[in-house]
């Protein structure tokens, strides 16, 4: 089920608010939405609910084990056990193709089941097992980690949330004083999302899939196709996936619940250090707590701080995806995250004009990388970025494709951020309350005459 589909948006989550605020006890309460969280995740695929449901059980009982013997291995076992999943039915098939084409042979692709969103529960589990391991966490109860785990907001693509962060807010009363101004900032916060998604990133789908399309089919693009297509996919990804991170935020404000804020105008940094405090922040501080910092950090010196960042980082690209065009994406950032830190160090700085130019040009070439299905398809995008080889331009954008293009440049680069509009600059005007209800209702209706599109993180 799709945030950006009528059958959440009129039927799962009026029926989950219904329980939630008029429940009689807190079990009931979070049982109800954990019931509907499942049912929002069996609609993509009944399959995937015993991987989610057997996960989080097991971790739960791991938990329990390791308060009963806070020297044993439970906690190791647990997190080996997450990690070991998430290796097999994400990246079994990648290991054993490359495998097979070292030895000179052919893997024939077993038949795994992905779950969706795999990669985002195994890592939430995995912090608070570490965290657990460290003293930093307690055991909780088992409905209050399963709501935490399976919490449909955040379920699929995040943002990473950690347990310290939302699970005391599951004994606060819903209906407590600023009900009503949680669930106006919270739907004008979906809205915005909504728009982001269907408005931007999907209008501007269509232009970025044409041009990375002909790369793939071996046909030479002229250089306006190709800057227009990485153009395309630059707003594409950050409207797709932060118009999700709203709308997790803002359902999740909705039932009276505050999730860490996942996107700060990343295309405004000045450098590529500043892109990553920007872009999926969560996914930021999740590597570098639980992956940079254990490796050393920067306490061992510039060379191994440089080694460190790499390493984390095409780990990061990894994670995104089993396959090398990722781990190369991946590890471009981390050698420019090396990079940055030793320019750092000089005492040098560039205008900021310069330093936005570079980084976001950087950012776009990554895009390139990361978008295109292999390397020989990313090789043409390139070479048509530097105009070789002269070809005949053949991507064609209509009026609501440029308007969408004009706008998504302007908000990411001059416009307030979201939550900064919803959450804090928004005053209780009802004249506000009625445009943001009519944008909605015309949301729905665009929604309505399309194929839903998923989002892009969600084969992550």
């Amino acid at each position: 089920m799709l945030f950006n589909s009528q059958a959440l948006i009129l039927g799962l989550l009026p029926l989950a608010l219904a329980g939630w605020y008029l429940a009689p006890t807190r079990p009931v309460r979070q049982w109800w939405v954990v019931l509907a969280s499942l049912a929002f995740y069996a609609f993509w695929d009944l399959r995937f609910v015993p991987v989610l449901v057997g996960l989080t059980l097991v971790n739960w009982l791991v938990a329990r084990a390791h308060a009963a013997s806070p020297r044993g291995w439970w906690a190791d076992a647990g997190i080996v056990l997450n990690l070991g999943v998430l290796a097999w039915v994400k990246y079994a098939n990648f290991i054993a193709d490359n495998v097979a084409w070292v030895l000179g042979g052919r893997h024939e692709a077993w038949n795994i089941i992905l779950p969706l969103g795999v990669s985002f529960y195994v890592f939430q589990k995995v912090s608070y097992l570490v965290d657990l391991k460290r003293g930093q966490a307690k055991t909780y109860s088992l409905s209050d980690f399963f709501l935490f785990v399976c919490f449909f907001p955040q379920l699929v693509a995040g943002p990473l949330v950690r347990h310290n962060e939302v699970i005391w807010q599951f004994a606060l009363d819903p209906r407590r004083p600023e009900m009503a101004e949680n669930l106006a900032r919270g739907f004008v916060l979906f809205t915005i999302g909504l728009v982001k998604k269907v408005a931007i990133a999907d209008t501007l789908a269509p232009v970025a899939d044409a041009a990375f399309g002909r790369a793939a089919a071996g046909e030479a693009l002229a250089a306006s196709d190709a800057w227009l297509g990485t153009l395309a996919y630059t707003l594409q990804i950050y409207f797709d996936f932060s118009g999700y991170s709203d709308m997790a935020l803002g359902l999740a404000l909705i039932f009276g619940l505050r999730l860490p804020a996942n996107f700060d105008a990343p295309y405004r940094a000045a450098s590529i250090r500043e892109f990553w405090r920007r872009w999926h922040m969560t996914l930021s501080r999740f590597l570098r707590d639980y992956l940079y910092v254990p490796l050393g950090g920067n306490r061992a010196g510039a060379v191994r701080q440089a080694i460190n960042v790499v390493i984390t980082m095409l780990l990061a690209g990894l994670w995104h995806g089993a396959a090398w065009t990722f781990v190369v994406w991946g590890g471009m950032h981390g050698a420019a995250l090396a990079v940055n830190a030793a320019w750092n160090r000089t005492g040098l700085r560039l205008p900021w004009v310069l330093g936005w130019v570079l980084t976001l040009g950087f950012v776009m070439a990554g895009w390139v990388l990361f978008r295109a299905p292999d390397f020989p398809s990313a090789a043409r995008m390139f070479e048509a970025l530097a105009g070789l080889p002269l070809a005949r331009g053949a991507v064609v954008m209509d009026t609501t494709q440029t308007v969408a293009l004009v706008a998504g440049c302007l908000a990411a680069v001059l416009g307030p951020t979201s939550q900064g509009a919803a959450l804090e600059r928004l005053r209780p005007v009802p004249l506000v309350g009625a445009a943001v209800g009519v944008v909605l209702f015309l949301m729905l209706l665009l929604i309505g005459g399309r194929i839903p599109n998923e989002f892009i993180y969600f084969q992550f």
